[in-house]
């Protein structure tokens, strides 16, 4: 039987014992940032002599993720080139360049030589979560076609799950004239976007309200008319002159 076989039958004993026995074992939590890295600890130590009498399994509910064999190390397509295992470190398995697609129950079960067959020595679950937080909104403001109009476009993007945008003012909530949520097919991050205009003949206090899940996150444009904004700055000027006065006596 060659090497791929073995795996392959070991790998079946594998989810057997997994099933039977995941629900003897407590599941920890790990929360991450999409393109972060993981660490997701197997709780178990064993010595450099050890490595070539023990089988380390990681797998993701039904896929396999990487296994150590006679001290020889496999990944599986998915997770190539972006997970690592540290037999130093309580066989600690590193995943790099976290994605959506991560976030799951990971399982580690250890197998070890005795009396001439592999019994199972550990077992012990982790669960990964990945989120992509969207950044704060920015605001940028531009001309219409009325001289008393003006229109404000609120955007932001790279976060998941779907966004619910908003515009508020005095905490009641607006009409926008367009909004659009668009979603990018590989990796199913969320870009959003609204355009709001509003009377420049009055002083405004606009806030761009984002809510993803249980997170929210806001960014807030204040419009003040240009006289407002004279009279702002008399009124600073006539506070700067009475303070030389002050300093003068």
């Amino acid at each position: 039987m060659d090497y791929t076989q073995v795996c392959k039958c070991l790998y079946l004993n594998f989810l057997v014992l997994a099933g039977i026995c995941h629900s003897c074992s407590g599941v920890s939590q790990v929360i991450k940032a999409v393109k972060e890295m993981a660490i997701m600890s197997c709780d178990y130590n064993i010595s450099a002599e050890e490595l070539a009498r023990v089988r380390i399994y990681w797998q993701k509910e039904n896929d396999m993720v990487l296994s150590v064999i006679s001290g020889s190390t496999k990944r599986w397509p998915k997770y190539k080139n972006r997970t690592m295992i540290d037999v130093t470190n309580n066989l600690s398995i590193m995943m790099m360049d976290l994605r959506l697609t991560d976030t799951g129950k990971y399982t580690c079960v250890i197998q070890k030589l005795e009396k001439g067959s592999y019994k199972r020595e550990h077992l012990t679950s982790v669960m990964l979560s990945v989120r992509a937080y969207f950044p704060k909104p920015s605001i940028t403001a531009s001309e219409t076609t009325s001289s008393n109009v003006r229109r404000i476009t609120c955007s932001t993007s790279g976060g998941f799950p779907e966004p619910h945008l908003s515009w508020l003012e005095n905490k009641k909530e607006l009409n926008a004239i367009n909004t659009t949520v668009s979603q990018d097919p590989e990796t199913e991050l969320y870009t959003v976007s609204s355009e709001l205009d509003f009377n420049v003949t009055s002083n405004h206090s606009f806030v761009c309200l984002i809510k993803y899940g249980d997170l929210t996150v806001s960014q807030t444009y204040n419009w003040q008319t240009r006289f407002a904004s004279r009279r702002r700055k008399r009124r600073n000027e006539e506070g700067l002159e009475m303070e030389r006065m002050r300093l003068s006596l």
